[in-house]
């Protein structure tokens, strides 16, 4: 990569996305509906914070490091005007994020949707499925071992309905002898449910049992979870007045990881900003008639 970065290729074609970048992202496209999130683009929690327009498709901006600051960079560059006809933007929940867009996007819902909420109860049931891992090693438990073992970890976590004969046996039989795992089982499919039902009254119900039960459960990743969900239950109900996704966000976090895995990394962050805007969004040839 060093290598590369010396090169003539290197360096025209950072001269030529510079300047594409000036005329066609100078000052950063206004967007009414938004997602937001961050993907890594270097090992020891090194991110970047991606801005996606919903309704064309596209990412619109970027930018290294994932706080508050960072994201206000984004509000700043589209304008005040701009930020005031904002209507909505979906994000994973995060605080830095949800008080950047407070500050800025004064009329815009946060939305925190299913996507996310249902990413949020899987990240708990893989840690609740790691800790009764750690206590089965050390009490010898070879059942309970073999039953949540890294082979059998995302039997957990898929739908139920797509698990296999032998797979949904395997399940059965954890929650047969760990108590821990029946519960987790039930909370995790619980959760998303809110996102079925027809009513913001009843979603708000739902959350409030879910709660009550992920608080009584004994179990720490979703006691975690439910204070976070206490907390952020208006971003949850607000999926019912604008049903926007920040699946779009995952979807373009995926083509910028295979773009870094094409390049085998990239040491300058900047150049890979631009390249991502060229796979990504504006700078893309198949997408200029956006503009």
């Amino acid at each position: 990569m060093d290598a590369f970065c010396n090169s003539p290729i290197y360096q025209m074609d950072k001269a030529i996305l510079e300047e594409l970048f000036k005329k066609q992202l100078t000052p950063t496209p206004a967007s009414v509906n938004i997602s937001v999130d961050e993907v890594a683009w270097k090992k020891y929690h090194r991110y970047l914070t991606n801005a996606i327009d919903i309704d064309k498709k596209v990412l619109t901006w970027n930018a290294k490091g994932r706080k508050a600051e960072v994201l206000n960079k984004y509000y700043e560059s589209v304008g005040k005007e701009n930020c005031a006809r904002i209507e909505s933007v979906a994000m994973d929940g995060a605080k830095t994020y949800i008080s950047s867009t407070k500050d800025y996007a004064v009329n815009a819902l946060i939305v925190l949707d299913r996507f996310h909420a249902t990413q949020k109860a899987n990240n708990a049931a893989d840690q609740v499925q790691r800790d009764e891992l750690s206590k089965a090693r050390k009490n010898e438990d070879e059942e309970l071992v073999e039953l949540t073992n890294c082979k059998q970890r995302f039997i957990l976590l898929k739908n139920r309905s797509k698990l296999s004969d032998r797979q949904s046996a395997t399940l059965t039989r954890l929650c047969e002898i760990n108590q821990p795992i029946y519960k987790t089982l039930l909370l995790k499919e619980n959760f998303p449910q809110t996102y079925f039902l027809n009513t913001v009254e009843e979603a708000k119900k739902h959350l409030q049992e879910w709660t009550e039960q992920a608080l009584s459960s004994g179990l720490k990743p979703f006691i975690e979870l439910a204070h976070s969900v206490a907390e952020k239950t208006q971003y949850i109900l607000n999926w019912f007045i604008k049903k926007i996704s920040s699946a779009i966000s995952e979807g373009f976090n995926c083509k910028i990881k295979r773009l870094k895995r094409m390049a085998y990394g990239y040491r300058d962050v900047y150049y890979f900003r631009l390249k991502i805007h060229q796979h990504c969004g504006y700078l893309n040839p198949r997408r200029f008639h956006f503009i």
